[in-house]
């Protein structure tokens, strides 16, 4: 049976709290003060709120936010997630909206990633608050240090969830796609250590480790190795001054693969790469490798992809499912026995650079997902948890 549904997105109400908390610094480690905003107001909307340790353990000012509103046993629990990080420069972000597009000055990121996830669902529980619609429990989590390997939901005791199934609101594109798949990530960080010497009266005898290490660097295949595996140096620091033969150098970099065999042995390469740098006299090599997050895939035929495929098409929009190149907090949680999670687009475009944007349109589509999705969880013949099963 259909149900009656007058709730109405207020598209101005959106549009401010958007502004408002992207204006909200919240780098990686720093996340209190939005934090601490979004306590009161899911409180004032009647959800109970708790913070977790997460910060103790990562190093930051704030815990992972887990708010939840009680609802109607006979309806599934439904759980959304956001980060509340963003990447630097993020300090005195001041937000345009200009012709239904939201952008920084363009001296900061805009922060859509992932703000544009959390404002949405503020609006989906203003509209829940403003209409008499049932629902059954919903679990609202705030992640913090997403964009740090995930720290938060890596830190995040899933035990609390009632939630078997649910959404991160965190790619970017379009609304209408959902991410089926996504890579596991390994993190390497290498010391080359060399020699030091006086650079100008005796290089000879020293190790320079800056040039052992690029040679190691240059025989790498770094960017796309193929359709599902990527790798990058992104950090070298070494060296003290340039009249001293450099002792040692420090690199970090990472792969990516949906496939975890490649990733292994790929890994394994890298590895074997930085150790051989002993062969050099004088010269030795110190690698650690750590896991970041698994890969997930989720099955097209998938209850949580039917689920959300349902309530895009309701919502008038097209389905997209798309394999990501990047991770996110749904990597952590299906890997999870008995929950599974879908990550879904929220508009964010060029994020993690200055010129990042955000459309208003796409963030009002968001919010109509979330509110064909609960609707969708209070239809259907018997028990709603039958309903999701069949798909």
């Amino acid at each position: 049976m259909m149900m009656c549904d007058s709730a109405n997105i207020n598209e101005e109400r959106l549009a401010q709290e958007f502004i408002r908390i992207a204006e909200i610094p919240s780098p990686s480690y720093r996340e209190r003060d939005l934090a601490d905003y979004l306590k009161g107001r899911l409180q004032k909307l009647g959800l109970d709120v708790e913070e977790d340790d997460a910060a103790e353990k990562i190093g930051g000012n704030c815990g992972n936010l887990l708010a939840r509103l009680p609802g109607e046993e006979r309806y599934p629990a439904l759980l959304f997630c956001s980060h509340l990080d963003t990447v630097t420069p993020a300090e005195g972000v001041k937000v345009i909206l200009e012709n239904g597009v939201f952008r920084s000055r363009g001296d900061t990121v805009l922060g859509g990633d992932d703000k544009a996830g959390i404002a949405a669902l503020l609006e989906f529980l203003d509209m829940l608050r403003e209409s008499s619609h049932p629902h059954g429990t919903l679990e609202i989590l705030f992640t913090v240090g997403e964009e740090q390997g995930l720290l938060g939901s890596r830190n995040f005791d899933c035990s609390r969830l009632k939630a078997r199934f649910g959404y991160v609101l965190d790619s970017s594109g379009k609304p209408g796609a959902i991410v089926t798949a996504a890579p596991a990530q390994n993190v390497f960080h290498v010391t080359v250590r060399g020699k030091a010497a006086h650079a100008g009266f005796e290089p000879e005898k020293g190790v320079n480790a800056i040039k052992i290490a690029s040679e190691v660097i240059a025989r790498l295949q770094l960017g796309r190795i193929d359709a599902e595996t990527t790798v990058n140096i992104g950090v070298i620091k070494g060296g003290k001054a340039t009249n001293i033969v450099p002792d040692a150098v420090f690199i970090q970099g990472e792969a990516r693969s949906l496939d975890r065999k490649k990733l292994e042995a790929l890994t394994a390469e890298i590895v074997a790469e930085f150790e051989s740098v002993s062969k050099f006299p004088g010269a030795r090599g110190e690698v650690r490798v750590t896991r970041e997050y698994p890969e997930y895939r989720l099955a097209p035929e998938q209850p949580v992809v039917q689920f959300a495929s349902q309530a895009i098409s309701r919502a008038g929009l097209e389905v997209r499912l798309e394999t990501s190149g990047g991770g996110s907090d749904a990597n952590i949680f299906n890997a999870i026995p008995g929950l599974a999670v879908a990550n879904l687009a929220v508009g964010m475009q060029q994020a993690h650079t200055t010129e990042e944007y955000l459309e208003l349109e796409d963030l009002v589509a968001v919010v109509r997902i979330l509110w064909e999705m609960l609707k969708l969880s209070t239809e259907g013949e018997g028990s709603a948890f039958d309903f999701l099963e069949k798909g």
